[in-house]
């Protein structure tokens, strides 16, 4: 695909290194021709120096015949014209905007049309944090929570306990501990590496395992895995941003929130948005404050600043004043594996979280989610089958008689509203949605073709 990429931040950048290693060609436009420079050295890419939304400008990075167009540039506006441009000027066919104010957001489908503003696909980054944020604290002891199938499937990463009743056991021991409970191991990471999971697998304690269910199960598998952990009541969020705010905004029914912010405009800002929440003046990393505050009290603590140095030191802080959990919000990959799981519980990376929503839209095939897992070296997606047993490689086949690539694995088949864990008879029917984790996201491609349809398909 040829695709133009508007915006050399994290976010365009992160897009741009995925994309060109799937054999896509790739023009990125930025003002900075310092960080185009760096970023064409690292990466294979065509760079282009000047004002995003310029129609000169994007006639240069080829408009006329890109497929596809993707503005995650700083400003919602800049990226809005964008899309407007590269519609009436250049045809472009997917247009995908980032918009972050809730000005525009709160006004989605008025604003956001072929007959108003013609953005295909909008990315608002602090709502797709805000909500893998509010998973992890709903779901306390999980690593990672994904939804799929418009959220009547989940897949959930957590690290197996010593003592819970799975651990030393085989995976075939599931049916006997859950009866009537449907889940499907898809992988398990022991020190880091893959196992390709089996019947005679040995569940060990500090294992990563990640699995596939029916939403309303998901917590009666994480007791099986882990230990009991405490229902979360008390919350402090270090950082009262946009993704500070939202967050603060959404749990403050459930849970006693309290928001530490430095600036004071922003406090005023938070302060007017919540109706429950206690915001505090001050800093996360200030030990008299959390002591004042009563961290060794609280469920759950994020550091969610712009700044990964303040939020490392201040999660670093509140774990060794007690707090029982901490998650921290990371941007350099560098430090995410240096702190995670040795002094801070989850690491969040906004780049991973982030990308699947825009690599939904990239994939061959009709791929409607994907979730970037274990720092973008494995994936998760959920594919539709289309065709039928002429054009396609999938449909009318069973599902132990396709021939996936080695480190794949299919989770779960969903059909209209019926959830089928994996079963080697289920036989695919066209529109059948099928998850699958790729423990090698090198193996994209043959999953794609795999689902593609063969010509002569209408």
């Amino acid at each position: 695909m040829k695709i133009i990429i508007l915006g050399a931040g994290r976010v365009g950048s992160s897009v741009a290194n995925i994309l060109a290693s799937e054999n896509n060609a790739i023009t990125m436009v930025d003002k900075d021709q310092r960080l185009l420079a760096e970023l064409s050295d690292q990466m294979d890419i065509k760079t282009i120096v000047g004002h995003a939304s310029h129609p000169r400008v994007l006639r240069r990075a080829g408009a006329a015949d890109a497929d596809m167009l993707i503005a995650v540039t700083q400003s919602d506006e800049v990226n809005m014209v964008a899309c407007q441009v590269a519609y009436t000027l250049f045809h472009v066919p997917t247009k995908i905007a980032r918009v972050r104010s809730e000005q525009y957001t709160n006004k989605q489908e008025q604003l956001f049309s072929q007959d108003a503003l013609p953005v295909d696909v909008l990315i608002s980054p602090e709502q797709i944090m805000m909500k893998y944020i509010r998973r992890l604290i709903e779901y306390h002891g999980a690593l990672q929570v994904l939804d799929f199938a418009g959220g009547r499937v989940q897949m959930v990463a957590v690290q197996a306990d010593s003592g819970s009743p799975l651990v030393g056991q085989p995976l075939r021991a599931l049916k006997a501990h859950m009866p009537d409970t449907d889940v499907r191991v898809v992988a398990i990471y022991r020190q880091g590496t893959a196992i390709f999971p089996h019947g005679d697998t040995i569940i060990q304690s500090g294992d990563d395992v990640f699995f596939l269910s029916a939403t309303q199960n998901v917590r009666r598998v994480m007791k099986e895995l882990r230990q009991a952990d405490k229902a979360v009541k008390r919350v402090m969020l270090a950082g009262g941003g946009n993704i500070g705010r939202l967050l603060a905004k959404k749990l403050e029914a459930k849970y006693q929130v309290k928001v530490i912010e430095h600036n004071r405009s922003k406090v005023r800002t938070i302060t007017e948005s919540l109706s429950k929440g206690l915001v505090l003046e001050g800093d996360a990393a200030d030990e008299d404050l959390l002591k004042e505050e009563n961290i060794d009290a609280m469920d759950v603590f994020c550091a969610l600043t712009n700044d990964d140095e303040a939020n490392i030191l201040s999660a670093m802080l509140a774990k060794r004043m007690g707090c029982s959990r901490v998650m921290s919000i990371i941007n350099r990959s560098a430090y995410v594996d240096l702190v995670e799981s040795e002094v801070i519980d989850i690491a969040i990376s906004p780049r991973q979280v982030t990308i699947g929503t825009l690599l939904a839209h990239v994939r061959r095939g009709d791929v409607v989610a994907v979730h970037s897992l274990r720092r973008g070296a494995a994936e998760a997606i959920e594919a539709v089958a289309h065709g039928d047993e002429r054009t396609s490689k999938v449909v009318g086949r069973r599902l132990k008689d396709l021939k996936l690539p080695e480190g794949t694995t299919i989770g779960a088949v969903v059909r209209g509203e019926s959830v089928m864990m994996f079963s080697g008879d289920i036989e695919i029917q066209p529109d059948d949605h099928v998850i699958l984790f790729l423990a090698d996201k090198r193996k994209l491609p043959e999953v794609e073709r795999l689902f593609a349809v063969s010509v002569g398909f209408i």
